[in-house]
């Protein structure tokens, strides 16, 4: 970073070491397939730098696309990762995540009763695992008895998640923030940015594809005998005409009526699959969920991935989809 770049942000080991003056570069990436905002650092070495270990606390803030003072944009922060090099000079690069990390990486069972809902069992997690919650919402819809043998505690929270959408619920994404884990709607961002290519927009790249598409969905009753064939709750069909037929077969222990089974049919049927990828000028508060607008489109976007690469005014990368597609993809796709 040019020295002018160092009062927009700023990078704090163990609540009391600022490394402004050594970062050569700051990236933040997260996307909707990982729960964990990830940092990488990239420093130059200096005799008086403190050391840097896997398990210290960090954090990374910035000054606001068209803000004027510091905020948090990850934080809290725990270094993962420390390389050492040698380009000309002594370099370090950290990779940090934020603590949601730890859900990822740690594994537990439970045995969950019929009745209680996606929050209600995050409230669980976070007593069992001594997480602070921030604003967790009610997610309404209650979910199956379930049965999670030994697997990461996000996959979990992932999967009741996905049963609440299925069931006609929110779609929510976990985020961690300086008041504890939050459950985050999707779209559900208070500013919408605008990207505009008169503006801050540098390219845009269109992508359509029937890889992905459903033309037709076939839904099976539970499997009570696996040397007979399994009933079929519904059958639904879409744009075959025009697309042929592309048939996904869904077998869901949670789906038990015929009505349930029709509606969660339809939910997947789809045709030409759309994504954008877009390179601007970085608003550096853009997340993973966050909904965005095109200027002229017409489409209500939601970014699936991001990468920041800080600075003034430093670049970002954004995949963009529709709330259609990241149902879809992201809630609806597999068993839960």
């Amino acid at each position: 970073m040019m020295e002018t770049e160092y009062r927009s942000y700023e990078v704090v080991l163990d609540n009391r070491y600022l490394l402004g003056d050594l970062v050569e570069s700051i990236s933040l990436e997260e996307s909707l397939e990982e729960i964990a905002y990830r940092a990488t650092i990239n420093l130059m070495v200096s005799a008086d730098m403190p050391a840097i270990r896997p398990g210290q606390e960090i954090r990374v803030s910035g000054i606001p696309h068209r803000g004027a003072e510091l905020a948090y944009l990850l934080h809290p922060g725990v270094v993962w990762d420390c390389e050492n090099s040698y380009r000309g000079a002594d370099r370090l690069t950290v990779t940090a995540y934020d603590r949601t990390i730890y859900l990822a990486k740690s594994d537990d069972e439970y045995v969950f009763p019929a009745g209680q809902t996606a929050s209600q069992r995050l409230q669980k997690y976070a007593a069992d695992w001594n997480i602070s919650l921030g604003s967790i919402p009610d997610t309404v819809y209650t979910l199956s008895k379930k049965v999670y043998r030994s697997q990461p505690i996000y996959a979990m929270l992932i999967s009741d998640l996905k049963e609440s959408v299925k069931k006609g619920g929110w779609m929510y994404r976990p985020r961690m923030t300086p008041n504890g884990l939050e459950l985050f709607p999707i779209g559900g961002n208070e500013t919408v940015w605008a990207l505009d290519s008169g503006g801050n927009l540098d390219s845009i790249t269109q992508r359509q594809t029937l890889e992905g598409a459903v033309t037709k969905v076939k839904v099976l009753g539970r499997e009570d005998n696996p040397e007979s064939a399994t009933e079929i709750l519904a059958v639904e069909a879409g744009e075959t005409d025009r697309y042929g037929t592309l048939q996904k077969v869904i077998m869901d222990n949670d789906i038990t009526t015929v009505s349930e089974a029709v509606t969660a049919a339809k939910a997947r049927l789809t045709g030409i699959q759309e994504t954008l990828s877009v390179s601007a000028i970085d608003i550096n508060t853009i997340r993973a969920g966050d909904k965005v607008e095109l200027v002229g489109s017409g489409m209500e976007l939601i970014a699936t991935s991001v990468r920041h690469e800080l600075g003034r005014p430093g670049k970002m990368t954004l995949e963009l989809a529709s709330p259609d597609y990241v149902k879809r993809r992201y809630f609806l796709d597999g068993s839960v």
